[in-house]
């Protein structure tokens, strides 16, 4: 290899876990901003970060290890960017949910990418409600917000603030 090319390559691998570790020293008072409606909800690059960690351990308390699926059924949130940054970095493969798909399109995804657990957001339970008895796969739901989880045909749901508040706030 000519010298050009071996000095302009990188000494560590670019995972999720390097940007967001970079993130949170770099740029630890930078905002996320959550739009909700009737207002805005703001949170430092930092407290995402830590929240993060505190998902990725949560989600390995639950049984997810490397190479799991776990699926995220939400709108465009701090909870989102939370997982986006969490379930990569913790070695899992993230599997983000089209919110427009038709219930039979959105029931054959989950099933057919064998999810393990799914992360949703409480405005859109319902939709994943109606498909709950066709998505054997699932172990486990992680509610952001509140709603009712009846139809949910059994399967363990857990709210998602409880989650992070037992987990340790680091990724070792």
């Amino acid at each position: 290899m000519s010298d050009t090319v071996q000095s302009t390559m990188q000494e560590f691998p670019l995972t999720t876990t390097a940007i967001l570790r970079h993130g949170a020293s770099v740029y630890a008072d930078s905002v996320v901003l959550t739009y909700e409606g009737d207002g805005v909800r703001e949170a430092t690059y930092a407290d995402v970060a830590e929240r993060s960690a505190r998902l990725a351990a949560g989600l390995t308390s639950l049984g997810v290890k490397a190479g799991d699926r776990v699926g995220t059924f939400m709108w465009n949130t701090q909870e989102h960017l939370e997982a986006y940054l969490a379930v990569p970095s913790m070695g899992a493969v993230l599997h983000t949910l089209n919110l427009r798909l038709f219930p039979e399109q959105l029931a054959y995804v989950i099933d057919h990418a064998q999810d393990k657990v799914v992360i949703v957001d409480a405005t859109v339970l319902p939709l994943l409600a109606k498909v709950a008895d066709q998505i054997p796969t699932v172990e486990q739901y992680v509610l952001v917000g509140s709603g009712d989880t009846s139809a949910l045909r059994g399967v363990p749901v857990v709210q998602y603030e409880e989650l992070l508040a037992g987990a340790a706030d680091d990724f070792s």
